[in-house]
């Protein structure tokens, strides 16, 4: 035989030497979930390892992985039920719990990369993305509202925002509002491929945002299609995304895979709630070993994800696993 494949393989320095998909730390987005008090901390029981912080708390976390080079983040807010209403006023009102953290991240660590969410679920009292009539997610009046929430995370010093609401137009509109109050340097990363899945059961755990009512197959989309995501990624890029993501990661690599390969803009995958939750629960019955995890964040640079916001970001760097 003159070709033997497995010559390639025969020592560790040749495997790394030819290896093909490479994952650092500046590949990782951490997502942070936040909660109002003083000096809290509190574990989410879905998904063992990661915590709900106060601010204080939130700025010792971030501390930590910047120091491990770990600079970039994704904020999400737990609302208490008291504040939320119809039209998710909380959202964007000066002095709530949110805007105080994003401000809180950008005085202290400038240098981070602090990425925000935009959408009503958090914030509102039926627990959809948009404005509920008589059973109907109103598209267009809900435009209005995710507006307001994203000038005043620009206000604060956001330096991504990221809508995750998938209502028609939201970039295009999001875009004008931000160019037009001179947010024009601040990034927009679309959930553009934001799936109808069962995979976020543990991160509406921790938020406490799952729907009053209803579902969200109405803006949401069919996990049974992939050509529609590129009817999304054609207008978001039209409407000035910076990014196109896909949620969630590992379900829909062919999804990532097909973006990557039709679109320029930078692709981000986000290796949600249920799929940590799963790996964590297998690792920690003895199911699985701990190589799954690493073996799954490279599937999605592998696919063609630049961009990865995953639940492991911090733990992958403290382990050594990044080469």
């Amino acid at each position: 035989m003159l070709q033997r494949p497995r010559r390639n393989r025969k020592s560790a320095v040749i495997r790394d030497m030819i290896q093909e998909t490479h994952l650092s730390a500046s590949n990782l987005i951490f997502p942070l979930f936040i909660i109002n008090g003083e000096n809290q901390k509190e574990e989410v029981k879905s998904m063992p390892g990661i915590f709900r912080y106060s601010i204080d708390n939130l700025l010792r976390e971030v501390e930590s992985c910047m120091n491990l080079g770990l600079k970039a983040f994704d904020l999400f807010p737990a609302v208490e039920e008291s504040l939320k209403d119809k039209y998710a006023t909380e959202s964007y009102r000066e002095g709530t719990l949110y805007l105080r953290a994003i401000d809180a991240v950008k005085k202290n660590f400038p240098e981070a990369c602090v990425i925000t969410d935009v959408a009503m679920d958090p914030y509102s009292s039926d627990g959809h993305d948009g404005i509920v009539e008589n059973g109907e997610i109103l598209n267009d009046e809900t435009l209005e509202v995710l507006g307001k929430m994203a000038l005043a995370h620009a206000q604060k010093g956001a330096d991504i925002i990221a809508p995750s609401d998938m209502m028609d137009g939201r970039i295009g509109y999001l875009r004008s509002v931000l160019d037009d109050n001179g947010f024009t340097n601040v990034s927009l990363m679309s959930y553009t491929a934001k799936y109808a899945s069962a995979y976020y059961g543990p991160f509406r755990d921790a938020l406490g945002s799952a729907p009053k009512k209803g579902d969200k197959k109405t803006y949401q989309m069919n996990p049974a299609n992939s050509r529609e995501a590129l009817i999304e990624a054609q207008l978001d890029m039209e409407e000035g995304a910076d990014f196109l993501m896909v949620k969630p990661g590992l379900p829909y690599l062919d999804v990532i895979k097909l973006l990557h390969d039709k679109f320029d803009l930078p692709i981000a995958a986000y290796n949600v709630s249920g799929e940590y939750a799963m790996l964590k629960a297998a690792i920690a019955n003895g199911w699985l070993s701990e190589a799954v995890i690493m073996e799954t964040l490279l599937s999605f640079r592998r696919a063609g994800a630049t961009s990865i916001l995953t639940y492991h970001a911090k733990e992958v760097i403290e382990k050594g696993w990044l080469k």
